[in-house]
Formats: C-alpha cells, structure tokens, sequence
C-alpha cells in the first residue's frame, strides 16, 4: 500500500517537530508552520505533554528540506521553511465520491444521528444525509418507516454531538435543504432557536414545581399534634 502524505508533505509530522525540537533552535511557529501541526501542539510537544515515544524524524535525511532552509530559519525566526519537492512518493490522494468514513467506535450512533435529522430537518435530502453521516438511502429509509432493526433502541440525538459532523457543516447542509424548499434559512432558525428557548424555559419551571413539591412532600404525614400548644 503506497505511503499517505500528509497535506503539508511529511509522512510524519509530529516525528518531525519533535527532531527540531531536539535538533534546532527554530521557534514553536516556525515548527508548526512547517509541519502543520499548531503552535500549542509543539509547545506541548516539546513540553512532553504529547507524543511521548515517538522518535524524531529528520526531515533532511528523507529529503523533505534542505539543510540550509534551516540555517536560515535559525538565523531569522521570521523566515518560513519551504518544502523540498519529492518526486519518490505520490501526492496526496483525496476521495471525492462515496460515502464518508466514520471510525468503527462511532458508527453504532449514525442511526439515532439519522432520526435526528429527519426529525428536526425533513428538508433535508436523503442524498445529503448520506454524505453528511456517511449511510446509505437503504437504512435512512428503515429509520424513516420504523423498519430498522434496531428500531427500539434508536434514539434522535444531534449528529454534531455526536461526533459524526461538525456543526458548520450540519449547519451548511440545512441551510441548503432549506433554500431548496423554497424557505427562509434565518427565519427557520430564529424559529427553531425561539422554541428551543422555551422547551429549556419550560424544562426549567417543571424542575422548580418539582423541588418545591419535593419540599413540601417532605413534612406531609407528619404529625404536629405534639408541637400543638394545649389549654391547661
């Protein structure tokens, strides 16, 4: 199997920030700039937060600098390394077709992902769904008709909290289904933010009704009779 690049490069990017943090005086910035990695992240690195074991990658060696790219980055922290073209190894490949991939401790929770959706968003097209959760039209349309297997577990839940999108991109999807149909995208979610606003309102008053309920349940059958002030 050919060897994956990463989009700045590097095989192996946090190898190759810890080698200049061991081998160089190149700032933080300078490291993240090149590697791709964040400037925390390095820091973390070098701080031995992260990354603990992994053994620095020279960048020299495997011909993806040249040596005095970083000379003159130690000598200006201001300059940005560039890249030594490789022509050993393919570029990266990107799969634009199919659905997306989800990690195997994640996919048990597309179908509640999915009720979710088609709950709170039917605009939106099962075609989208697809390619946001990474499913099939096959088992949105079983979650859809109650036909699923595992229909009496399923429970809608947000698939951005789930981990299975983030919420720009569920937000972008949505937007669209909407715009689609013929709506007011921010309209609808004024709308759905105002209702969502008093379902919490009213959650919140039901929880207050029921501590106060519990306080008052607290003294009833007790008796009082023998705090009672009697005649003589």
């Amino acid at each position: 199997m050919a060897a994956q690049l990463e989009p700045t490069g590097l095989l192996m990017p946090k190898a190759t920030a810890i080698w200049f943090i061991d081998n160089t005086i190149l700032t933080f910035q300078q490291i993240g700039d090149f590697t791709g990695l964040h400037e925390v992240e390095v820091q973390a690195l070098a701080d031995g937060d992260v990354g603990r074991g992994i053994v620095g990658r020279d960048p020299v060696l495997n011909s993806e600098i040249e040596k005095e790219e970083i000379e003159k980055a130690e000598n200006d922290p201001n300059y940005r390394m560039k890249h030594k073209k490789r022509k050993d190894l393919p570029g990266l490949r990107t799969r634009s077709k199919g659905p997306k991939y989800t990690p195997v401790s994640k996919r048990g929770d597309k179908p509640d992902a999915i009720a979710w959706i088609l709950k709170n968003h039917p605009d939106v097209k099962d075609s989208q769904i697809v390619k946001l959760i990474g499913t099939t039209k096959p088992t949105i349309d079983n979650i859809r008709n109650k036909t699923h297997a595992n229909i009496s577990n399923i429970r809608p839940r947000h698939p951005a909290e789930l981990g299975l999108c983030s919420y720009q991109e569920l937000d972008a999807v949505i937007r669209k289904a909407l715009k689609a149909a013929g709506k007011d995208p921010d309209q609808i979610q004024a709308e759905q933010e105002a209702k969502e606003a008093e379902e919490r309102l009213r959650k919140q008053e039901e929880d207050e009704d029921g501590d106060q309920g519990a306080g008052r349940g607290d003294f009833a059958g007790f008796d009082f009779s023998n705090f009672m002030k009697t005649g003589n």
